[in-house]
């Protein structure tokens, strides 16, 4: 994707360098800076800050700072305390846990001073595949988009409502969900985008934003309670969200308030899919409400609000009453049961195990 009309991609490394520069989605939408990570605790930190974010991107970065880790220690040792430390970062989105893994299984056996140049490998793969992947999931929601866009008729743009950020720097290019949007876009197929602000963190309203001007995409920024009222006046045509796990029975876990626009769209007879890649699929997990970790984030995420203030500087300020108690889950379970279906790189499928089997028979 384009910044200023520079193509940029959300994580990269200069193929003579250990070391990987991130965007600093913290900045964002004021000001577009990068930062370079250059050791596992950089990469931890900017799991832990939000520096990146997205279960997509967070897999790859980590998959990253595991290098750097057995760069700087390819002992026994440090093969399984980097993986624990980096898997704690984040615990509720799945892609993380699945891109160490696949590294921790590739180096272990390897002498020592074979790690780190392997890891490096496989970290450089993780990040080719996503961008492939996401390019093949934008192809797949994009015909959903086009089906609604020849059932009205051609007559109007299809209006989408999607909730916190999905995009190509939730990812490493494209996005899930907001990819599905720009591909439709860019295949001339008219859109138009509710965004919710996806309080508290507000990635809707500064991110999505962000990425959908950018773009070029017609949009419309709205409060996050605002989604039922629009689909019982009949103008949302399909809900598009992402998710940070999917159990094997198609339960979606996503960004807190997810759950409540599944509610609203089952209500309404309005078509509900979650878009993901098959990496974010846990197949060790059935019960997404009883056994998704959900976690608890500061509460300083609740109780404060930045924004730019009017001499063009970034400020935070509090928005409650100085000692209230908060809070703060950050993501939400939608049970299979609310979901119309699951968009993923090798189709679109029913949310079960048995639809999502269909897709990935090697995992019966």
């Amino acid at each position: 994707m384009k910044v200023d009309g520079v193509s940029y991609r959300s994580i990269w490394r200069d193929p003579s360098e250990t070391t990987v520069t991130v965007v600093d989605q913290t900045l964002l939408p004021h000001r577009f800076d990068t930062l370079k990570l250059m050791n596992v605790a950089d990469a931890i930190d900017a799991i832990k800050r939000m520096v990146v974010r997205g279960a997509p991107l967070i897999g790859v970065t980590g998959a990253y700072g595991y290098a750097m880790a057995l760069r700087d220690d390819p002992s026994d040792a440090n093969v399984d305390a980097a993986f624990d430390a980096i898997n704690a970062a984040r615990p509720t989105a799945v892609n993380l846990r699945w891109a160490l893994e696949i590294l921790r299984r590739e180096i272990r056996d390897l002498p020592p001073d074979d790690r780190a140049v392997a890891a490096y490998v496989v970290a450089d793969r993780l990040r080719a595949e996503d961008i492939e992947t996401n390019g093949a999931i934008a192809e797949q929601g994009a015909r959903l988009v086009r089906e609604i866009y020849e059932a009205n008729g051609r007559s109007r743009p299809v209006n989408i409502l999607t909730h916190c950020n999905t995009g190509w720097i939730a990812c490493v290019d494209w996005g899930t969900a907001l990819g599905v949007v720009y591909r439709a876009h860019d295949d001339g197929i008219p859109v138009h985008v509710w965004v919710d602000e996806t309080r508290p963190r507000n990635q809707g309203a500064s991110l999505t934003t962000w990425e959908l001007g950018s773009h070029g995409v017609p949009h419309t920024l709205i409060v996050d309670n605002a989604g039922g009222h629009l689909m019982q006046h009949g103008q949302v045509d399909i809900c598009l969200v992402g998710a940070d796990r999917v159990t094997a029975s198609g339960d979606a876990c996503n960004k807190i308030g997810t759950y409540l626009k599944a509610l609203a769209a089952k209500d309404n007879h309005v078509p509900f899919y979650v878009v993901l890649p098959g990496s974010t699929i846990d197949w060790n997990m059935e019960d997404g409400v009883a056994e998704i970790e959900i976690e608890e984030r500061a509460s300083d995420e609740v109780t404060h609000i930045s924004g730019v203030a009017g001499d063009g500087s970034i400020v935070k300020v509090r928005l409650a009453p100085k000692g209230t108690r908060v809070g703060n889950p950050a993501f939400d379970v939608t049970p299979a049961r609310l979901v119309t279906g699951l968009v993923t790189e090798r189709g679109v499928a029913e949310a079960s195990r048995a639809g999502l089997l269909g897709l990935y028979p090697e995992k019966a």
